[in-house]
This record gives C-alpha cells, structure tokens and sequence, in this order.
C-alpha cells in the first residue's frame, strides 16, 4: 500500500523522518509538506515555523479565499473522533495479525487521523489572525462547531485525550492519565473563559495548549497497548455512552410529556373565572336551557359538528375556525360534549361569544346515566384500579411507553366517539373534530360526500410506514393475526365524517363493545382510542383526500407550507399543543389567530 501516494488526493500530505520505519507518518517530526487548499497547492512548512504560516501563504491563496474557495476540512463530530481512534486499532490489529513484512504499527493511523486535524489547524491560521478577536454576542454553539475555530480543534483534541485517558487506566498507566487529565482541564478552562467573556479563542491561546495535548497523545500512542485489548475497552465505553444516550433520550420524552399533560395558568385562570361568571349569572344559565330545546339540534337539513373536550379556549378555536372559514355558518350547529369540572366555563365562554349565528349545544357527560359499567365495557376498564396503577402507579412498568401515560387516554371524553349515535339519535351525518385541530376551509362539502356504503369518511396515513395496522395492534396473538391485514392503511382520527345511518346498521358500537372486551388483559393494543377503532371501523372506511386532513403540527417541524396552506383542516396532534409553551412556534399563529382576543379575560389570563 502506497502511504503517502495513497491517501494524498483527497486529503494531506506528510512525509517525516525518525525513528519509524519508511512510510509512517510521526506528528511533529520533520514536515516537508501539507496540503492545505481544495486546488492541491503544497507549502513548505520548516521545523518551529508554524506560527509564521500566513507570510509563507502565496498570492494564490488570497486569490482563492476572495473567490469564496472552501478550504476548511470537513466536519466531524466528538463521537467520529472516538470510532476513528477504534478504527486505527483496528487496521493495526488486522495488519500485525497478517504478518506483513512492514507492519502499520499504531502510530501511523493515529498519526494519520490526528494529522487531519492538526493540519486544518494550521490551514485556518490566516483567517484566524486576520479575524477581529472581539465580536460582540458571540454565539458560543456556533463557534465551537465553527470547521475554522480554534475551540473546535481544542474540543476534538480533548475528545481524543479523554480516550486515551481511559485507556491509560486501563493499563494501569496512571501517572500518563493525570498528565492527560491534566491538559484536558485546561482546555477545558480556556473554552469555559471563551465562553464567559463572549469572544473568540486566540491563537496565541491556543496554540500552547494544543501543541503540549497533541504531545502528549503521540506519547500515549508510543506506549503500544495491547491492540485487542484495548479495542475491547473502547467497544464497551462506547456502549456505555450509548446506553446512557438512550437514557437521556427517555427521560427527555418523560419531561415533555410532562410538560404536555400539565394545564397551562393561562388556561386554568380562564376556566375559573368563566367558572364564577356561569354561578353568578341566572340570564347565561336560563339562556342555555332555552337553547338545550331548540329544534335546530335535531334537524338533519342543517351541517351537524360535534366536539369533546374539557379545554375552553381549544374548543372555542375549533367553533371559530370552522364559522368563520364557512360560506353559510349560521347553517352549522355545534354539538359540545365536556366534563362536569368545566361545564359552567364552557357554557359561559361559549354563550359570550358570537360565532356568527351557529346554533351550540353543550352538554355535561355526567348527565349520560346509560353510560355506564354495565353497557360499556370501556367504563369498567377506565376506572379498574389495576388498569390505573399499571399506567400511573408509584412502580410504573417501564416497558410503556412515555406517551401512553398521558392522562387523556384514561379519560372517558376520550372515548365517546364511539358513541356518537347514542348521544344523537336523531342524527342523520355528522362532522366529528378533535379540540386540537384549526379548520382552514368551508367543511360543508362533507356532508354531499358519497361514502359508497362506508360509515367512516376519514384520510388514510400508511404514507408513513408506521401508520399501518401492524403498528397498532399485536398480530402475534392469533384473534388478530387471523382477522386482520397486518399492511392495511391506517387512518387519522381528529377529522372524520360519520354516516350515522350505516353506523347504526353495522352495529360499530357493539364491535367496539367486542374489542374492548377482548383487550381486557391489554394483550392487542395498549392504550388510546385509535387501535380498538382500526378493527370496529374495519371494512367501513371510505379514504378522503389528503387535503382534507392534515396531520402533524404537534411534532414535526418540517411540514412543508403549500401543505398546510391547501388543507382544510390542520391537527396539532403531538405533544406540542398550540396552547403550551414548547409548541412549535411556526405553527402556532395558525391557531391564535382564531382566538377572540377583544374579550376581556383573555387578555387578563391568556395574554399576560
């Protein structure tokens, strides 16, 4: 193998002299070239002369830097340090284990990689001495990113110190670890005192540092270490980092659902005082059971919603967002399903609010006495203490999933979509929207929609590998596996149109009953509403076009925007509500623009 020839193209250069045999390359011998430029110019570069780099640069360079030429080296991260450093051994071990008649010693692949990286530090000298050294508002995560930083070259010199730290210890080299230690805490106050004073890291201040670290490690590297065994060592520190990683990673998810279960002040100071305004106020109270009478809720020549939810000003969005984007709104009646906690609120927000003439029904899901253990199965699950303390108990298995602890999955609210035709009898068709979703669109065009025969008009989501039926449910339990497609398409709650004549007639109600029933022990699917409608809705879903339904404003930042702009509704499924704070804050104005801000509580509670 051609050392120097081989690698030369791409990369750098360096031919050395010393005590190793021909063709290895020794950091901080003799350098009688580096590569510096993307155009392949060499400069030569005699012994002590690193600090006099740019007056030896040529006019080229210049010329080269003016025309915006890219003469950084690429980007690597802390954790590609480390695998190169594995690497190194690897090839090493490999070439000892051949027997060749000029074996790589480890000081070549160490000198090798280390190389690219002293030599970037010497390529960027000239920019750095003509940098201003003050910059106010330093953005210190850019600038320890930076490919042209000196406090990147000290981090990644650090990086390699700490592993050979380890592996110092390992082999019982202590006094070689405290030497290396020793430098590390000096980068690491240099980097500390960049960072609080807000300027840049010099060369004068880093070169020191980085000359006396880079001797050191090409110290190490001369120790010869046992080769497997410290490939051995570095593979289970690595592990070790991943697993503490993945730990991170999981307690991250644990405090952003946290964050998303919790009810913002904001929202807790609108619900008391509209709270207080519906128990002083006799008027509201006899203006509502007038409208608990009206003709207008039973009558099917007008477009039917329905909404449930205990969160006031989400639910006020969705009311608002669908009248205002509507070509007749006072043809739309709004059928309101909450909590006896927040009936009052919502009864006051809802009756102190004009919505253009729409007829709003709200009712209090205490009041269904039919609703029941004995009738549903799903009440008895819900309030089963052992169904309660394997999701929320002290000794919680960590087996579930973060985002299954969420309180709403335990919430009756939550599941009363599957009993539409029970709560409205009377009903022909019927718009179902979750309290989470903006109405972009006129939705009246639902209801002319043929479902040929379907009872459930909703937009598929198998564009995305994960919303297939395998996902959801457990096809190893043969009931399921005999019954059912793995590949089927799922489809998204949140925005569904509902034929409630054929829902009546497929009996969806009792082949949710069914389900429910089954998963007593949770061996199909865990939690959540999505899965047991999957196989009650099996056979009975009509697809809709995409534009219908968008999904995905609670979690994923990239939603491209002539995707958002042509949907009629838009859903902030996720944990990033609009109403929290860690919402995304590029989707959040399409939901605040649909809040009454004249009214005077919002500003005393929601706006301050």
């Amino acid at each position: 193998m051609d050392l120097n020839g081989g690698f030369s193209n791409n990369y750098f250069k360096l031919a050395t002299t010393g005590f190793y045999s021909k063709g290895e390359l020794v950091f901080f011998q003799k350098i009688k070239w580096v590569k510096c430029s993307k155009g392949g110019r060499a400069q030569n570069i005699a012994p002590g002369r690193i600090r006099s780099l740019q007056r030896t640069r040529n006019k080229k360079d210049k010329d080269d830097e003016d025309d915006g030429e890219d003469n950084r080296r690429p980007s690597d991260s802390n954790f590609l340090s480390l695998i190169l450093l594995i690497l190194s051994f690897s090839f090493t071990y490999t070439a000892n284990s051949r027997n060749e008649t000029e074996p790589f010693h480890l000081g070549f692949w160490i000198n090798y990689f280390r190389g690219l990286l002293f030599s970037s530090y010497l390529c960027q000298e000239k920019s750095a001495r003509t940098e201003q050294v003050a910059r106010e508002g330093l953005n210190f995560t850019e600038e320890i990113l930076s490919a042209t930083s000196f406090s990147r070259q000290l981090a990644e010199q650090m990086t390699l110190a700490k592993a050979y730290v380890i592996i110092a210890k390992e082999h019982n080299n202590l006094h070689l670890a405290w030497e290396l230690s020793k430098k590390i805490r000096s980068c690491q106050l240099l980097l500390s005192k960049a960072a609080m004073r807000g300027e840049p890291i010099t060369l004068d201040e880093a070169e020191p540092i980085i000359s006396s670290l880079s001797s050191l490690i090409f110290k190490a590297q001369d120790v010869h270490y046992d080769i497997a065994t410290t490939i051995m060592t570095m593979r289970s520190h690595i592990q070790a980092l991943e697993e503490r990683a993945n730990a991170a990673t999981v307690q991250s998810t644990l405090f952003g659902q946290l964050a998303a279960e919790s009810l913002p002040k904001s929202l807790h100071c609108l619900k008391v005082k509209l709270t207080v305004d519906w128990l002083k106020s006799m008027p509201l109270q006899d203006l509502a059971a007038e409208r608990k009478n009206s003709m207008r809720l039973v009558d099917n020549n007008l477009y039917h919603f329905c909404i449930f939810s205990d969160n006031v000003l989400a639910t006020s969005v969705v009311v608002n967002s669908t009248v205002v984007n509507a070509d007749h709104p006072k043809q739309m009646v709004f059928h309101i399903v909450t909590n006896g906690v927040t009936y009052g609120a919502m009864q006051a927000w809802l009756l102190s609010n004009d919505f253009k003439g729409s007829t709003i029904e709200v009712q209090n899901i205490e009041e269904f006495s039919w609703l029941n253990a004995s009738y549903a199965p799903i009440v008895k699950q819900l309030f089963d203490a052992e169904s309660r303390a394997y999701y929320f108990g002290e000794y919680q298995d960590m087996r579930v999933e973060p985002k299954l602890r969420n309180p709403k999955y335990l919430s009756l609210l939550n599941h009363l979509r599957f009993y539409i035709p029970e709560i409205y009898p009377q009903l022909e068709k019927i718009v179902f929207l979750d309290d989470d979703v903006v109405v972009q669109k006129d939705l009246t065009p639902l209801f002319s929609l043929d479902l040929h025969g379907n009872v459930n008009g909703a937009v598929e989501t198998c564009l995305e590998a994960y919303h297939r039926y395998y996902k959801y449910l457990n096809f190893s339990n043969p009931i399921i596996g005999s019954k059912f497609d793995p590949q089927a398409c799922g489809w998204a709650f949140g925005m569904n149109v509902f034929d409630l004549i054929a829902w009546r007639k497929a009996n969806v109600t009792a082949r949710y009953h069914y389900w429910q029933q089954q998963n007593a022990d949770r061996t199909l699917w865990k939690l959540g509403t999505l899965p047991p409608a999957l196989l009650a809705f099996y056979g009975l879903t009509e697809p809709l076009d995409r534009r219908w339904h968008v999904l995905g404003l609670g979690y994923d930042m990239n939603i491209d925007n002539r995707l958002i702009e042509s949907a009629a509704v838009i859903h902030f499924n996720g944990n990033m509500k609009p109403w929290l704070r860690l919402a995304i804050s590029r989707y959040k104005p399409l939901w605040e623009r649909y809040i009454n801000q004249s009214h005077p509580y919002v500003d005393d509670c929601v706006t301050s």
